[in-house]
């Protein structure tokens, strides 16, 4: 709190901000500070207000030792001058009697008999004031289980009696119902108990997710696993890292362990870390480190102790160190309660958790499937060779020689164990004239290395090796690569010219002197053996198919297919089956980047053909991938979808990375969408995602989890989208600024969206919210600071924060001058408008209309710019129907007819094919009768109105448009 307050009416004004923050230690202790400031003022009733805020605060703020002292203050006002106390003062007094006899049972220190004395005195007070006794027994019931007592008494004594004003909400009631089911073994009674709260139709500050928590592993053992996936990811979110949550926390990380997701456990234990430090309630402590304890120990009882684990803060933790930790914390408060109660029930319970065995061996929680085996550090393992690798080094040199030259993808194995054979501190180089000196094998190694990563440098020093140890022919090849290497590079000659608009002839430039660089190179080494003199070939070509796919100039088409015939024709003279291969490979694609895609398809198909006789069969994975994106862009979705499925079949019998999965696997969610797929789209698309991050390149993978992202919230899965945003948002690189900050900001743009749709507004408004702030800069992309402030103003209007919301908008206006967001600027204003008519009525009017007039800016110019909206609906239209609701909402309701009519007009009646656009002019006729029939009383003409409206629907086969006209019809006429 910046300041003191100096008035009690800045007091109250403090008090009424802080109740708007969420609840946790910030707000608690400005909740203590105006309690503390209040004590100066002489007006006791900010004084019971400031009580009352700050016991909430202890409250829910897991700080049950400081609850009861604050109540016991309000209870001293209260005897001494209860006429302080208004009516929501008295109710809020007698309903924290329960808030009170819950603090008390959480604190192992206060004796049992304090406890029942406690009940006691609520009874006589209840009693007293004549309110009903079921709050009372509901908390004697409460007791009763805490303790380990026999509870059927106390059950019947509470759920038999009728409720009062002041019994605990529905749905906190049909939870303590359900898990006195669940408690007897009866999970399916208390699943049936806990419908209304697992359906969303009863909640409160605690509901859904307390009862979520505890149906997980009911919902489990009755075969209902769908249902239990989808609420983990609902009810952890709502949980996490809240201290007044802690218990439900541990019960989500024990489901995690129980179905296989020991790893994505170990994260939502990561994500809850603080908790360790935070949760001031032993019972829910106890809770939580419980939970904790059942997934380290089924991580350690799967061989995978010495994985570091997020423990308390202060030292680093493995699993098995963590997990000692947790156990003897947990035992000791088990001991005490059980102390204090006179029981065993607290350890029985806790062992109960602990002896659980697993309830399914997997269950796939999210979209990001994380294993033990994924999160333990390891060296990068090599991808299995189709054939064994010798075990002999003189073999194991030769041989890798001999399937690099014929570019067999087993080659890599081989030179993954030579490397490490070679970096061994024992390594002796093998005296055997085949296999050449130390240096060619150096040589070798960095050249191969140099292939993986595309790295000019290491082909220039390889070359330079290769020449020291009399190999002029490979030397002449790498120095080939190089060349090649460096005009692809992005800091090639010319590249700074890309940026301005002069890319593609620059690179072009680039590639073209490269091409007559190797060429050159070609002509001054002769003799080279057949396999050489073709990889020089095959580089020629390939540097002239670049600067084509650059340019796109056809002038550029002839030379690559005279190169790839040169290279065909040496090929198939000197029977080198991976370059004819190359060489046809390179003909089809070339015809694909001239338009050519009939042609580049049957070329292909003759390929096909050719590799499936007589191979190389290494080459078919990326062939019929080649072929397969070909079909999707001749639109034929179902010939793709078969080459792509099919080419990933023929990968998996080759080691890894030989064809290209990962984008085969995204090309195959493409042809899924076209097909109607949306949920095989999605799991290639994660697929895809998936091999991307275990090769490395990381900026692909979060692309394309981006896009898996934003697929999964189209098709209504919200939780998923949040669930795996979260995963991806704690990645370590992500969190050290490492990833490209554009598209960090897509991935949180996604997940504020996802939030908002997942009713989550506060969290969805504050990332809205500091997204716009931080694109505000991006100086190369005004229209997407656009599009994020208009979004973000909708969002503060739903909250009725007008003021930032408009200031919003006019942040998003100045971007869209400088790139225009039509339809996307336009839509918001438009909404922004009608919630404010909505929320404020004629108080807003003048704001309201404010947003359409602006909106009516941006269509002229939409309109002027000859830009074409993408629905049915003109901006005109738009504007016109909003300028009717706002009108509506303000009461001007002659106003909003007119502006309605002019929609109508606009839209124009809907044709026999038109769907959406009956659709909106049934609405916009609907809402037109209603103005005119209802608030304008002009029944007859509004009547008029409708029934024409079904009868034209009706003829021209939208009668599915015409309920809701209809019931208006029905309404108007019993009004009559």
């Amino acid at each position: 709190m910046p300041t003191a307050p100096q008035t009690a009416d800045e007091l109250r004004d403090a008090l009424a901000e802080n109740d708007q923050r969420p609840y946790g230690r910030p707000r608690t202790v400005t909740a203590e500070e105006l309690a503390e400031a209040a004590e100066q003022f002489d007006d006791p009733r900010t004084l019971i207000i400031a009580l009352l805020e700050l016991q909430e605060a202890y409250n829910y703020g897991s700080e049950p030792r400081k609850s009861p002292v604050v109540f016991a203050r309000l209870l001293t006002l209260f005897d001494e001058q209860p006429d302080l106390f208004d009516a929501r003062m008295r109710y809020q007094l007698f309903w924290r009697f329960k808030w009170v006899a819950h603090s008390l049972r959480e604190l192992p220190e206060i004796p049992l008999a304090t406890l029942r004395q406690w009940l006691t005195e609520m009874r006589d007070r209840y009693e007293k004031a004549d309110l009903g006794l079921q709050p009372y027994y509901g908390q004697a019931y409460q007791l009763a289980v805490h303790v380990g007592e026999d509870t059927t008494l106390a059950y019947e004594l509470w759920a038999g009696r009728s409720r009062t004003q002041y019994s605990d909400c529905e749905a906190c009631e049909i939870c303590e119902q359900a898990l006195y089911h669940l408690a007897a073994g009866d999970d399916r009674r208390a699943l049936r108990t806990w419908e209304p709260v697992l359906s969303g139709k009863e909640s409160c500050q605690e509901e859904p997710a307390r009862s979520i928590s505890y149906a997980l592993l009911p919902l489990l053992r009755t075969g209902r696993t769908e249902q239990a996936r989808e609420l983990h990811l609902a009810g952890y979110r709502a949980s996490r890292r809240t201290a007044s949550m802690s218990a439900e926390v541990g019960r989500h990380l024990e489901f995690c362990a129980l179905t296989g997701n020991e790893a994505r456990g170990l994260e939502l234990l990561a994500e809850n870390r603080t908790l360790f430090d935070e949760v001031e309630s032993p019972l829910d402590l106890l809770a939580l480190l419980t939970g904790v304890e059942v997934l380290l120990q089924r991580v350690e009882l799967l061989g995978h102790g010495d994985l570091p684990a997020a423990g308390p803060a202060g030292r680093t933790w493995t699993v098995t160190a963590l997990r000692a930790e947790v156990r003897d914390r947990a035992d000791a408060l088990a001991a005490r309660f059980d102390t204090r109660n006179g029981t065993t029930a607290h350890s029985d319970r806790r062992r109960a958790r602990l002896d659980r065995e697993p309830l399914l061996d997997a269950l796939e929680l999210t979209l990001r499937t994380v294993t033990l085996d994924a999160a333990a550090p390891a060296a990068p393992v090599a991808a299995t060779p189709a054939q064994d690798v010798p075990e002999s080094l003189t073999e194991l040199i030769i041989r890798a020689r001999t399937l690099e030259e014929q570019g067999h993808p087993d080659a890599r194995a081989c030179w993954a164990r030579l490397r490490a054979l070679v970096d061994a501190p024992d390594h002796t180089h093998p005296d055997d004239p085949a296999v050449g000196p130390p240096v060619r094998l150096r040589a070798d190694l960095l050249a191969e290395e140099a292939g993986r990563a595309g790295d000019r440098d290491e082909f220039t020093v390889a070359a330079a090796l290769h020449d020291e140890a009399g190999e002029r022919g490979l030397a002449a090849v790498e120095r080939a690569c190089a060349l090649l290497s460096a005009a692809e590079a992005p800091e090639a000659p010319g590249a700074a010219a890309a940026e301005g608009g002069g890319g593609a002839e620059a690179k072009a430039a680039a590639l073209t002197a490269a091409h007559a660089s190797i060429l050159r190179l070609h002509e001054e080494t002769p003799g080279l053996p057949p396999y050489q003199e073709a990889r020089l070939l095959r580089l020629r070509a390939t540097a002239l198919g670049l600067r084509f796919q650059v340019t796109g100039n056809e002038q550029h088409l002839a030379p690559v297919l005279a190169e790839a015939d040169l290279l065909h024709t040496f090929a198939t003279r000197h029977d080198l089956p991976v370059q004819i291969s190359g060489a046809l490979l390179l003909g089809v694609g070339t015809r694909a980047i001239s338009g050519d895609l009939p042609a580049a398809v049957a070329e292909a198909d003759t390929l096909i053909d050719r590799l499936k006789a007589d191979g190389p069969h290494w080459h078919l994975p990326r062939t019929l991938s080649l072929r397969g994106r070909l079909h999707l862009g001749l639109g034929d979705a179902e010939a793709a979808h078969a080459d792509l499925t099919e080419g990933l079949r023929r990968a998996a019998e080759w080691p890894d990375d030989t064809a290209g999965t990962a984008r085969m696997h995204g090309d195959l969610a493409e042809a899924s969408m076209r097909l109607g797929r949306p949920d095989e789209a999605l799991r290639q698309l994660n697929r895809s995602a998936e091999l991307d991050l275990r090769r490395g390149s990381r900026t692909d993978a979060f692309c394309t989890y981006s896009n898996v992202a934003q697929l999964s919230l189209d098709l209504g899965r919200v939780e998923d989208c949040i669930a795996l945003l979260d995963s991806l948002l704690t990645e370590p690189d992500v969190v050290a600024g490492e990833l490209d900050d554009r598209l960090l900001a897509q991935l949180r743009l996604t997940r504020a969206r996802a939030l908002r749709a997942g009713d989550d507004r506060t969290a969805a408004t504050a990332e809205f919210v500091a997204l716009a702030a931080e694109s505000a800069d991006w100086d190369d992309d005004p229209g997407s600071h656009a599009m994020i402030a208009g979004e973000t103003a909708v969002l503060l209007g739903e909250a009725g924060a007008f003021d930032r919301a408009r200031a919003a908008v006019d942040q998003a206006l100045a971007a869209h001058a400088r790139t225009p967001r039509y339809e996307q600027l336009s839509s918001c204003l438009r909404e922004l408008a009608r919630l404010q008519a909505e929320q404020q009525g004629e108080d807003g009017l003048d704001d309201a209309l404010a947003c359409l007039a602006d909106a009516g800016r941006i269509a002229d110019e939409a309109r002027t710019a000859g830009y074409e909206v993408r629905g049915s609906r003109s901006l005109e239209t738009a504007l016109a129907y909003e300028h009717g609701r706002v009108n509506a909402y303000a009461g001007r309701y002659d106003d909003a007819l007119a502006a309605l009519e002019k929609a109508l007009a606009l839209l124009g009646e809907p044709g026999a094919e038109d769907g959406d656009h009956a659709g909106e002019w049934a609405e916009c006729v609907r809402l037109a009768g209603a103005v005119e029939g209802i608030y304008l009383e002009r029944s007859a003409p509004a009547l008029a109105r409708l029934d024409a409206a079904v009868a034209l629907l009706t003829a021209r086969g939208h009668a599915e448009e015409t309920a809701s006209l209809s019931s208006l019809v029905a309404r108007l006429r019993d009004e009559e």
